[in-house]
């Protein structure tokens, strides 16, 4: 309940910024827009008044053959009623133009009958810039301004030439100018209160929304002076630092920093109070124990942001604003995302070393395996009875396939480490596919399985490990082999992509779904899993391909269809892989060219010092 009524709190007082409800509508109407509206309408009204009191003393004038004062009063009933009528059609600049225009009229008329410099009327027209720079915009205020030159240049004229002036209408003029200006007064002073209350009202408002912000928020604000004292904390300062807000000094402040952050803390810190530029930074800060239940301090992590006032004060420097966040929870989850990091690749690594040991240690029995049974199926050792022949060449099967297995462990464990080599020379993509094809045909035969080969003429020779690149082809085939149906058609194409060249195997087989084609590449992933899997394998085929093939810088792709066939391809760059810096030797110069005489730099020896 109390988080809601601090937050309905915040949104009344937001009101002045148009935001929220009846009580923001109420206290919108103090902006100085609104407020200028609602002046000039005060301001058409009070010219009406004043037209209608004065309309009878001009009325009896005119009987006397005294039209001055007429002529004046109809000039602001007929300004007051236009300026009205506008205001209520919403064209308000309009309405504060027909006062002025009432105001600067007044002047021309008495300026017309006493053509003195010096005279009522050019004191009227003087009001009408006044009021226009009140109300009006910035072509108003030119214009009534011109307005007011014309008037003196006609009263110039009229006092260079002596125009001879009545005496009597002299007076009438002095009579009713004043009148005139007591009203052009009246509705200057009107203005100026009341667009001044107006300010007054929404600066008071927009003060108090914001200590209400600052008292409100989580985040701790305290304000600097000039010098670096702190004049402001908010109530959130004494949940950060654990103490009391008027302990809070720069001294008191610097001490709770740690050691090792103070340097950071004083540069970003002087470079708001004199560059006057924002700047963010992570310390380490000490928060008390107010209960004294712990005897060591307890350092949190904080975000401090430094922001300078825009106003420099005289001594040059700003005054700066530091907003302060607690964000020891976040700096403890990168801790421990960097330690999981750290553990995962230990793991990583672990697992490489173990890959690499067991399958060293398991390929030297392995070929002793392999070696022998294929001397006892050969009969070197002496003739073997037919189920003893049997035996040795499902030893012999057994050992090759453990072999291959172990072969792809240690690949690869090799390319996740990075410590897979390979060694790029130019050759031409086609004379690898025959001895690719050599590689799978017992396998193919054994299946019924067509191979074919579609390659386009006139390739390009290829810069890429040409070792690679056959077992990159071989474990494809082997791949497509595998999946297919007795009988089936396995089709390698080769053709150059752009720049880059395509290998291509597209089988008639099995196929995969779409979530399968997502996880290729992946080690140990099979699309089938579990014991009872139909298709033997490890998994590791298409990693090997994927991890070769990223070596080279290419690609691997897959598409397939289930029941339809699985297409891959992998795409190898023509001219290998780009060239790292670090690869690169240092380039030995043949002549030395004259040293020119170095220069020193303020700034560049500032920026080695920091």
């Amino acid at each position: 309940m109390s988080g809601v009524s601090s937050m309905s709190k915040v949104m009344r007082s937001l009101g002045i910024f148009g935001i929220g409800g009846k009580g923001a509508t109420a206290l919108s109407a103090q902006r100085p827009e609104v407020l200028r509206r609602k002046t000039i309408a005060n301001n058409a009204r009070l010219m009406i008044a004043a037209s209608m009191v004065l309309m009878p003393l001009a009325m009896w004038a005119l009987i006397g053959k005294s039209a001055l004062g007429f002529a004046l009063a109809c000039v602001g009933l007929t300004g007051g009623m236009l300026s009205l009528a506008l205001y209520h059609r919403g064209r308000h600049d309009d309405a504060a133009l027909a006062q002025v225009v009432s105001i600067i009229g007044a002047g021309v008329v008495l300026t017309l009958v006493d053509s003195r410099l010096a005279d009522m009327g050019l004191t009227v027209t003087l009001m009408g810039p006044i009021l226009a720079a009140l109300l009006a915009d910035k072509t108003i205020r030119l214009w009534s301004w011109l307005s007011v030159g014309g008037v003196l240049l006609f009263g110039a004229i009229g006092s260079w030439l002596s125009v001879p002036t009545d005496a009597a209408l002299a007076n009438e003029a002095m009579i009713a100018g004043t009148f005139a200006f007591g009203v052009a007064v009246a509705l200057v002073a009107h203005t100026t209160h009341t667009i001044n209350a107006g300010y007054v009202v929404h600066d008071k408002a927009q003060i108090n929304t914001y200590r209400h912000l600052v008292d409100n928020v989580q985040d701790t604000v305290l304000s600097f002076s000039a010098e670096g004292d702190i004049l402001s904390a908010s109530p959130s300062a004494e949940a950060l630092f654990g103490s009391p807000r008027y302990q809070l000094s720069s001294a008191s402040l610097g001490e709770r920093i740690h050691v090792m952050d103070r340097p950071a803390y004083l540069t970003a810190f002087a470079d708001a109070n004199y560059a006057g530029r924002s700047r963010t930074i992570e310390v380490r800060m000490r928060r008390d124990d107010p209960h004294g239940a712990r005897g060591l301090p307890l350092f949190i992590w904080v975000e401090v942001r430094f922001s300078p006032l825009k106003e420099q004060t005289g001594n040059g420097r700003f005054e700066v604003t530091a907003l302060m966040r607690d964000i020891t929870e976040r700096k403890d989850a990168e801790a421990s995302m960097a330690e999981a990091k750290r553990s995962a690749e230990e793991a990583l690594q672990a697992k490489s070393r173990f890959l690499a040991t067991i399958g060293h240690e398991l390929r030297t029995p392995l070929n002793a395996v392999v070696g022998f049974s294929e001397m006892m199926t050969t009969g070197i050792g002496g003739e073997l009875s037919p189920t003893h022949r049997e035996y040795a060449g499902l030893i012999h099967q057994s050992g090759k396939h453990l072999l291959d297995v172990v072969g792809m462990l240690l690949d690869m464990s090799r390319i996740e480490a990075g410590k897979f080599e390979i060694i790029t020379a130019r050759f031409q993509p086609d004379e690898i596919v025959p001895a690719c094809f050599a590689m799978v045909e017992s396998m193919a035969k054994g299946r019924s399985i067509t191979l074919l080969a579609e390659i386009e003429p006139d390739l390009p020779s290829l810069l890429a490990d040409e070792r690679a690149c056959r077992q990159i082809l071989i474990n494809l085939l082997s791949n497509a082999i595998k999946f297919s149906h007795e009988g089936d058609t396995v089709t390698l194409v080769v053709k150059r992509q752009g720049q880059s060249l395509s290998f291509a195997v597209r089988d008639q087989g099995i196929g995969m779904a779409p979530v399968a084609l997502e996880r290729i590449g992946e080690p140990f992933f099979q699309a089938q899993d579990g014991l009872n899997r139909q298709y033997e394998g490890t998994g590791l085929g298409l990693s090997i391909v994927k991890g070769l093939a990223e070596l080279h810088g290419g690609t691997l792709r897959a598409m397939s269809e289930i029941g339809a066939g699985t297409t891959m391809t992998v795409l190898l760059p023509i001219n290998g892989p780009a060239t790292k810096l670090e690869e690169t030797v240092a380039v030995l110069p043949l002549h030395r060219e004259t040293a020119s005489t170095p220069k020193t730099s303020w700034q560049n020896e500032k920026r080695k010092a920091q």
